[in-house]
């Protein structure tokens, strides 16, 4: 029976991110968003539970991968659709409106390619090499919540959304170590920028809210590159 427990839990990581797309089609991104750090959290726990319960297997690995696909890859590109359609709506006519926001689906297939390059890189067993999905994720999530009002109004905030696509496109699959936070010890010396990535990001959720997520993610990223190492 124990076997089949992060099974269930990462099923529940699919199912969140389901729900969180169907929110995201109707435009109500905060429920949206909500379901997506459902599936992070379940996300976190599926693998927690098959290492205390030493039941890993391949066919978890490939569940999980499949999982994150929809909830770190889908929903928030449904998210992202969601809001360029309605800047197209708002300011762009006839092919343009029709065709921009189907951009945002290359989130979608880079993140499957990132996924499924973390299936087989042998580098990454202690660090990531590009950007992690569920980080893309929670970037996503909270800039279309926190800046919806002002991208829409721009008649040329759509633009900087879709620059921030191909950006996050290529950050998913590029060759950029970056670090984890996982914990071996609590030493400082050797958790340095874990500690310091945490410290900041406290900060900067204080100072922000929720939506401050898509800064700490920028701040993960910048100090990702400047404190780069081979994985």
């Amino acid at each position: 029976m124990r076997r089949h427990i992060p099974n269930t839990i990462t099923c529940c990581n699919l199912l969140s991110g389901c729900i969180a797309a169907t929110y995201a089609f109707e435009g109500v991104y905060p429920i949206a968003f909500a379901f997506i750090i459902a599936g992070a959290v379940f996300d976190f726990f599926d693998g927690l539970s098959a290492r205390a319960l030493k039941v890993s297997s391949p066919i978890g690995k490939e569940l999980d991968s499949l999982a994150d696909v929809v909830t770190f890859g889908f929903a928030p590109a449904t998210m992202v659709f969601s809001w360029l359609r309605e800047c197209a709506d708002m300011h762009l006519d006839m092919l343009p409106a029709f065709a921009m926001p189907f951009l945002a689906f290359l989130l979608v297939a880079f993140s499957a390619l990132r996924l499924a390059k973390f299936n087989v890189d042998e580098r990454q067993t202690s660090s990531f090499i590009g950007l992690p999905t569920p980080a893309n994720a929670l970037f996503w999530g909270a800039l279309v919540i926190g800046s919806h009002d002002v991208i829409v109004s721009h008649p040329y905030g759509w633009i900087l959304v879709v620059a921030l696509v191909l950006l996050f496109s290529w950050l998913l699959v590029a060759e950029i170590p970056m670090f984890s936070l996982k914990f071996k010890s609590l030493a400082w010396k050797a958790n340095r920028i874990a500690y310091t990535f945490l410290l900041v990001s406290i900060v900067l959720l204080l100072l922000l809210g929720l939506t401050g997520l898509s800064a700490v993610i920028g701040w993960y990223i910048i100090l990702s590159i400047l404190t780069q190492k081979r994985a």
